[in-house]
């Protein structure tokens, strides 16, 4: 039994590795910055030790790592910038070597080593190199686009009105995982330490076009969805860096060997994108809520 500091925690990929590890029966240090948010009450009644720790905050990371066998590393540039993300990346590799940490997965994204140009990917791709020199035996997992971000934001927006908004074309594919299995693929690595030491691992569950997505959320929602490509124009009034991501997706495309995956590592329970729709509560997601802005 490990005892696995686990950053994120309250987090989408951070809760879902938690959960993972805590059902192997394994210690989790859930480490966030807000212990007293429900999402760590949650995992206060699983078993988890709950945590405060800040990347901008050293020696609350000090604190946190002592005694860790083990670190689940997220890092995101969402709310602050990449500069924010790379620097608070750097920050908590080298309290998890103060720490004497003997393990760190870093999940970053697949194609984050490639010079992709995206920028949230640049920045944790130079937080991988900066993992490179730490010394720590080190895992890097890269999942490709998430399935959760279909039902919420502009997509969800769509789908209230039978649409699937899409910066992409109808025909070209993409590859796509859950938290859930993000999540189950990093418990897995942190079990299997001398496996996956020195690996960078991309990651995927399914692969589908924008026509096959539309005709998945149809089925799931009981809705006729229809496919819709939303030109990059429109992207980039919301966001250079996403822009940049949908064109690198339709132009280089992400692929992932998703078949290679299912092979190896069955026991992560790999789910489809029609298994991942079907376990939505639509109904619910698709009610707009009184309170929720209207995107522009």
């Amino acid at each position: 039994m490990l005892t696995i500091a686990v950053t994120g925690a309250t987090g989408a990929q951070g809760g879902a590795t938690a959960h993972a590890l805590l059902a192997a029966g394994h210690r989790v240090r859930a480490l966030t910055r807000t212990p007293a948010a429900p999402a760590a009450e949650a995992l206060r009644r699983l078993g988890a030790d709950v945590r405060h720790a800040d990347f901008d905050d050293r020696p609350s990371l000090d604190a946190a790592l002592a005694g860790a066998d083990s670190l689940f590393a997220v890092t995101t540039p969402f709310g602050t910038d990449t500069a924010t993300e790379v620097r608070q990346g750097r920050t908590l590799l080298d309290a998890a070597v103060a720490a004497r940490v003997g393990h760190i997965v870093f999940t970053s994204a697949a194609h984050a080593d490639r010079g992709t140009g995206i920028p949230h990917y640049d920045s944790k791709d130079e937080i991988e190199r900066h993992l490179r020199t730490t010394g720590v035996p080190w895992t890097v997992i890269a999942p490709a686009a998430f399935m959760d971000n279909f039902a919420s934001g502009w997509t969800l927006e769509g789908l209230r009105e039978n649409t699937f908004a899409w910066p992409m074309p109808a025909v070209r594919p993409l590859t796509l995982i859950p938290v859930d299995d993000i999540g189950a693929f990093a418990a897995l690595v942190l079990q299997r330490r001398s496996a996956f030491t020195g690996r960078r691992v991309d990651i995927a569950s399914d692969e589908l076009t924008a026509a096959q997505i539309a005709a998945a959320l149809s089925a799931a929602t009981g809705r006729p969805v229809t496919h819709r490509e939303v030109p990059l124009s429109h992207v980039r009034t919301h966001s250079d860096d996403l822009t940049a991501m949908f064109s690198y997706f339709t132009t280089t495309g992400l692929d992932v060997d998703v078949t290679g995956l299912r092979r190896a590592h069955p026991e992560v329970g790999w789910h489809t994108f029609a298994d991942w729709a079907a376990a939505q509560d639509w109904p619910a997601l698709l009610t707009p809520d009184p309170k929720e802005p209207a995107l522009s």
